[in-house]
């Protein structure tokens, strides 16, 4: 491989980094074809953006998007996939999937909203992640509860003040 090559790759991988947020790097060595091909079709199917490169670009490129990881640096041995998904827990949901299946890939790093998570152990602490939609949600969810009870408080007790007191009053 060219050097000019080599930095068009650190230079792609730098900017996928940077424009993603969230990133997993997998152990995907030894699996067939199919099996490989079949991991692409899901990434796509799921947004998912995979991409195989040596370790060595891919620690360049870590650095070159300023992502301050030395953790990160030291599970890039062997083979390696990158996994880049918007949503933070998406490629942790997959990996557990394709587990079912088979031993791979195995989970040798990720790094969430700036967050590093190394070792396969940490797979179902990603799982459980939740998406910043979710948390949005939630959220939303919490704000409208006590809106609804004035809301309701408002029908049952009438429209004066003193009812309204007294209907929140007795609902605690």
């Amino acid at each position: 491989m060219r050097k000019e090559e080599k930095q068009e790759i650190v230079q792609a991988l730098t900017d996928q980094i940077k424009s993603y947020g969230n990133f997993y790097i997998t152990d995907t060595a030894d699996l067939t074809v199919a099996k490989v091909n079949n991991i692409r079709r899901k990434c796509f199917e799921r947004g998912i953006k995979i991409q195989v490169a040596k370790n060595t670009l891919i620690a360049k490129a870590l650095e070159a998007a300023g992502v301050d990881a030395e953790e990160l640096k030291g599970v890039l041995k062997g083979a390696s996939t990158i996994l880049f998904s918007e949503t933070g827990n998406a490629p942790a949901k997959l990996i557990k999937e394709l587990r079912k299946e088979g031993d791979k890939p195995i989970l040798k790093g990720a790094y969430i909203d700036a967050s590093v998570f190394v070792g396969d152990s940490q797979l179902d602490s990603l799982v459980a992640l939740k998406s910043k939609e979710e948390l949005v949600g939630d959220i939303i969810g919490l704000l409208q509860s006590p809106a609804k009870n004035v809301i309701s408080a408002l029908k049952s007790g009438g429209s004066t003040i003193a009812g309204l007191v007294k209907t929140l009053q007795e609902r605690g």
